[in-house]
């Protein structure tokens, strides 16, 4: 399996521990960036430790979480190299990997419940990269 990366704020890390204990046992070897408090922090620190850990290599995908996912979405997307994905279904997940070649997850821990959470996080994980047309089009995201 391959190794995944997860951060959070402090209105996401409860979520971000339950998904990175799911992954686990699911076999995954997860990398835990932090926040691990309730104790208010500032997410572009999160979301920077996590996308220098998938362009670096370290991990191949990660996973934000925040309480909307989309402080976490902004500030990943501002890392060249990351296309991060705010999903709230299961469905855009699947496109996002398929069409987008997304490589961070973001979830928003108030607005998506940890049953939905896991079957996006599973769909993002087992999804393929389509390439053809799509190749394109990513290829232009870092121009």
């Amino acid at each position: 399996m391959s190794k995944i990366a997860v951060a959070a704020d402090h209105a996401g890390y409860e979520f971000k521990d339950a998904l990175a204990s799911y992954l686990r046992e699911k076999g995954y070897d997860v990398i835990d960036l932090g926040t691990n408090s309730p104790d208010s922090v500032d997410y572009p620190v999160y979301a920077k430790k996590l996308c220098s850990s998938v362009l670096s290599g370290e991990c191949e995908k990660g996973i934000l979480v925040c309480g909307t996912g989309i402080g976490m979405s902004i500030a990943a997307n501002r890392n060249k190299g990351i296309r991060a994905a705010l999903c709230t279904i299961p469905e855009y997940a699947r496109l996002a990997r398929e069409h987008n070649n997304a490589n961070v997850l973001c979830l928003g821990a108030r607005f998506v419940g940890f049953d939905e959470a896991v079957k996006i996080t599973d769909v993002f994980l087992n999804t393929e990269f389509l390439g053809g047309r799509h190749q394109n089009r990513v290829n232009q995201l870092d121009t």
